[in-house]
């Protein structure tokens, strides 16, 4: 019985979560979509022409897996650090916080509805991309594995920036001043192996560059990378964060005004 009233628990934060941006999808499922075709058509196609090749493939067969993950980043962080701070904001955070529902399961149904927009973002993309590129998947597993463990990344960053913001304003930087440098200097236009060695030694401090080359190896094969040490490193931010985000929200850090 118990494990059943944790598992309801999960599954009403989480459809919450997802009528919550589906309900709005010309606001959040759209503009991103539209945003990457864009990114397809102008770098991938019109320039993608004359720079001909990029680490040994068609340049915009080489940018489709960073624009995905790029996708797929962008809306898990954005869903969470703005649904969970829209709670707080609203003071409805205090009703799930007095239920008897733990602190896990309140993590974990917002990380997972950040983790479905992401992901269905992450699909849109990739559905797009066959319109002008022809890719063939070469590992399916780890390519999953990857977008998954990238998904639940940032989403877990997302509502921790969620609980340390005040204002509305505070969910902006971040990802304006953080993440998104952090995605274009993670290797989405261009391989590692162009830079200078110092340019190398900076981007190799760059935790987004493993994500994006590990997701780029699953699909193309190819990687700037060691696959392996970059899926460990995942699996430990993922710990991290995770812990990091229960610690906090045990502390009521953020929560009590």
């Amino acid at each position: 019985m118990f494990n059943s009233h944790i598992f309801i628990a999960f599954q009403t934060i989480l459809v919450k979560e997802v009528r919550r941006f589906t309900r709005i999808w010309l606001q959040t499922l759209v503009p991103p979509a539209i945003t990457i075709g864009l990114y397809f058509l102008i770098f991938g196609n019109l320039i993608g022409r004359r720079i001909g090749e990029m680490g040994g493939y068609n340049y915009i067969d080489f940018i489709v897996p960073g624009l995905i993950m790029m996708a797929v980043i962008q809306n898990a962080y954005a869903n969470v650090s703005s649904s969970f701070f829209s709670n707080k904001f609203q003071r409805c955070i205090e009703e799930i916080l007095v239920s008897p529902v733990p602190n896990y399961v309140i993590l974990l149904g917002f990380v997972a509805g950040g983790m479905a927009r992401g992901l269905m973002v992450g699909m849109i993309v990739t559905i797009m991309s066959f319109i002008f590129t022809d890719l063939h998947i070469e590992h399916i597993g780890l390519t999953l594995l990857v977008v998954l463990l990238t998904a639940m990344v940032f989403a877990l960053a997302g509502f921790i920036n969620a609980l340390f913001a005040n204002t509305f304003d505070d969910i902006s930087i971040i990802p304006t001043f953080v993440l998104t440098p952090l995605i274009y200097l993670g290797g989405v236009f261009y391989s590692v192996e162009l830079l200078p060695e110092f340019g190398q030694w900076i981007s190799a401090l760059n935790p987004v560059l493993y994500m994006i080359n590990t997701f780029r190896y699953g699909i193309l094969g190819s990687s700037d990378v060691n696959v392996w040490w970059a899926l460990g490193m995942l699996f430990l931010l993922s710990g991290i964060l995770f812990t990091t985000a229960i610690v906090l929200l045990r502390r009521g850090t953020g929560l009590r005004h």
